[in-house]
């Protein structure tokens, strides 16, 4: 097996065949499509806290840590509560691609001390690199070593060193940036740099990157879904690139996964803005004393939703907050559920186009 080689590649040109180009070109018209389309929703936090927890169920899926959609939106009311631990990995994933995205839209840049912070978020340990050897990835049916990454510490700084500067440095390599994040992926997956977490980082690191290059205002173009809907197909086009050094393949496969992610996005962004124009109709006309920009976005912004969060959003009182909320459960606009003595309340409609895109 060939030893990992640092970036850039050499003749890069050689792997941008018309195949990658042609396919290139596609991918940047969907993503500059659902940069559009994002901006046309009236809050930003509505996509961010949307989509950040469907991507952090899906990329944790990948790794076999399993929740439900209920499971996760009642963590996100009620911390406190939490009792599987699947579904506080999900909800530490959600924090740590939010304050990576936090970060790296204000800079431009991604740090190492960014990729370590998110790391550690995410096993809640501060371990860092890998500093002993013996870790290998085997084949989960046969056991089979697949893949030996760099083993001694000091490699493992150095090829983060050089994937840092290849991210960050346009000078260093003129290929497409699409193709860049395919590459970065891969050289991500392949040096392995931590004892776990390696692959939800890197699944975060790919919309970092988009960020950073200006190509997405918001994250909302997350591979995961489409990673497990191929999960065989991802962890062989990764080896084959290990194995043969024939980059095409590799390259085809993130562009379609782009292709494909930035579609189904933009449709279920069309539909969330078609269900809020709905509701804020319907408030208008049947709600006209409590209606207010700031109460809808609420009710995007949390498919379940809770007094707490309507009296820290709107500035009332939690008085205020119960009689809009009841009233919203009175003209089924919500759902109303109880946790002990706490009540929450369920945006249906929200879920299921939640739902049913994951």
């Amino acid at each position: 097996m060939p030893d990992l080689k640092p970036l850039p590649l050499k003749n890069i040109e050689h792997y941008e065949s018309r195949a990658v180009l042609k396919k290139t070109a596609e991918a940047h018209r969907y993503l500059a499509e659902l940069k559009g389309v994002a901006a046309t929703i009236p809050n930003e936090i509505i996509l961010i806290n949307t989509l950040t927890l469907q991507e952090a169920k899906d990329s944790s899926e990948i790794e076999n840590i399993v929740t439900t959609h209920d499971e996760i939106y009642k963590a996100n009311l009620f911390t406190e509560a939490v009792a599987n631990p699947a579904t506080k990995e999900v909800q530490d994933y959600a924090h740590a691609l939010q304050e990576g995205f936090r970060v790296v839209k204000a800079q431009k840049l991604i740090r190492l001390h960014d990729i370590l912070a998110m790391q550690q978020y995410l096993e809640k340990n501060n371990a860092g690199f890998r500093k002993l050897p013996g870790t290998d990835l085997k084949n989960a049916r046969t056991g089979e070593t697949v893949y030996t990454p760099p083993q001694k510490a000091a490699e493992i700084e150095e090829m983060m060193g050089n994937l840092l500067t290849y991210i960050n440095d346009d000078e260093q390599c003129d290929a497409d940036v699409l193709v860049k994040m395919a590459i970065i992926h891969h050289q991500f997956e392949s040096i392995h740099p931590f004892y776990d977490g390696n692959g939800r980082t890197g699944r975060i690191l790919n919309i970092l990157y988009l960020v950073a290059k200006g190509l997405l205002d918001l994250p909302v173009l997350y591979l995961s879904g489409y990673i497990i809907r191929s999960k065989g197909e991802y962890y062989s086009q990764l080896q084959d690139v290990r194995d043969t050094g024939n980059w095409e393949p590799w390259l085809l496969y993130m562009l379609e996964g782009i292709s494909q992610t930035a579609q189904t996005t933009i449709q279920l962004i069309h539909k969330i803005r078609t269900l809020m124009q709905q509701y804020k109709h319907r408030m208008r006309d049947e709600l006209p004393k409590i209606y207010r920009q700031e109460l809808l976005n609420n009710l995007f912004s949390h498919p379940y939703t809770k007094i707490e969060f309507v009296m820290n959003e709107l500035g009332v009182g939690r008085i205020t907050a119960t009689k809009y909320l009841d009233q919203l459960v009175e003209h089924d606009f919500l759902h109303k559920e109880k946790i002990g003595r706490a009540n929450y309340y369920i945006n249906r409609p929200l879920c299921s186009l939640l739902i049913e895109h994951a």
